[in-house]
């Protein structure tokens, strides 16, 4: 069963995501992209590494493993810092509808990713059933142009697609590290990772701090994706992943499209249309079917060489996350 806390992080990481792309959309304006990305990271890890700085131990904040440098790599690196650089970058030469779409290919990425690296957290043949479904669900809700997709800039979709496969090989990677430190001081060492890695990518790219157009929006839109979406969303969503493990973690890439949706039409007067309705309530059917009890059949069939005690263990012994199997 999924408990309460578990729903609070999905809610918390898919709202704050979702917000994301409507402020990154208005901030792009003022900002280039991949310094626009580092001065996120910058403010995030300013704020975070001092709010972990009082409040934990030494020993809670140090290292101890080597689980712990390569959670810490791949939180920094991986997830945050090459994740958002990719998209940020991306959606100059595509459009929201694409990227969307692309991005919402984490969920359908982790388990690729998982199935090698993971044995304990493979999909179901039901859990593939929800996973497309809810990815069906995505496109409606977009609602992409045809012409767009099938004729829009190939590079931007390269681009994008890049980022989907960081984020959902980091956080696989993560769970396989098994890191001892505690998710929010590890992305208290992996923002100034993502930091140094966006400003990096940005001086490569010979982008310049005179290119900024510093107004209003320009600070709200710098204040949310670094505060809202730099620290709170990146706290909720790896506290997830910790508890409930990469591929369901990953699920709110599916939800994220219809945050945007609702917030772009409560704040940007856009329209919700009924392929959209639709969308939404599909999204919500493929959670339905993952969330079921698993029906995968290879999971019942017995193992070659294995004992006869493990044959005949009760069921309750062997019982495993719904819509999911293990080995």
């Amino acid at each position: 069963m999924i408990d309460r806390r578990t729903l609070s992080l999905f809610a918390l990481s898919s709202l704050f995501f979702g917000g994301t792309f409507v402020a990154a959309k208005a901030g792009l304006e003022y900002f280039p992209p991949l310094l626009f990305v580092a001065l996120r990271f910058d403010v995030a890890a300013l704020v975070l590494v001092g709010y972990v700085a009082l409040t934990s131990t030494r020993d809670e904040l140090l290292p101890s493993s080597r689980g712990d440098v390569v959670g810490i790599v791949a939180t920094g690196v991986l997830v945050i810092g090459l994740a958002n650089a990719l998209l940020f970058v991306g959606q100059q030469y595509a459009t929201s509808a694409v990227g969307a779409i692309v991005f919402s290919l984490v969920p359908i990425l982790t388990p690729v990713f998982a199935a090698v690296f993971l044995t304990s957290e493979r999909l179901s043949a039901r859990g593939v059933v929800g996973m497309v479904l809810a990815l069906v669900g995505v496109g409606l809700v977009v609602s992409p142009d045809p012409s767009a997709m099938v004729g829009g800039d190939a590079l931007g979709r390269a681009i994008l697609f890049g980022g989907a496969v960081s984020a959902a090989f980091g956080a696989v990677l993560i769970r396989r590290s098994n890191p001892t430190l505690s998710s929010t001081v590890r992305i208290a060492w992996g923002l100034p990772l993502a930091a140094a890695l966006s400003h990096g990518l940005s001086f490569a790219a010979g982008e310049s701090t005179a290119a900024i157009s510093w107004t209003t929006e320009a600070i709200l839109a710098l204040a949310y994706v670094s505060l809202i979406a730099g620290v709170l969303a990146y706290v909720a969503y790896f506290a997830l992943l910790d508890s409930t493990g990469a591929i369901r973690a990953n699920l709110v890439f599916y939800v994220v499209p219809v945050v945007s949706t609702i917030g772009g039409a409560a704040l940007l007067g856009e329209s919700i249309t009924t392929a959209a309705i639709v969308g939404f309530l599909t999204i919500f059917a493929g959670f339905a079917i993952i969330g079921s009890e698993s029906v995968d059949l290879a999971s019942r069939l017995p193992t070659v060489g294995a004992s006869s005690s493990s044959r005949n263990e009760s069921p309750a012994s062997t019982e495993e996350p719904r819509g999911y199997r293990s080995d």
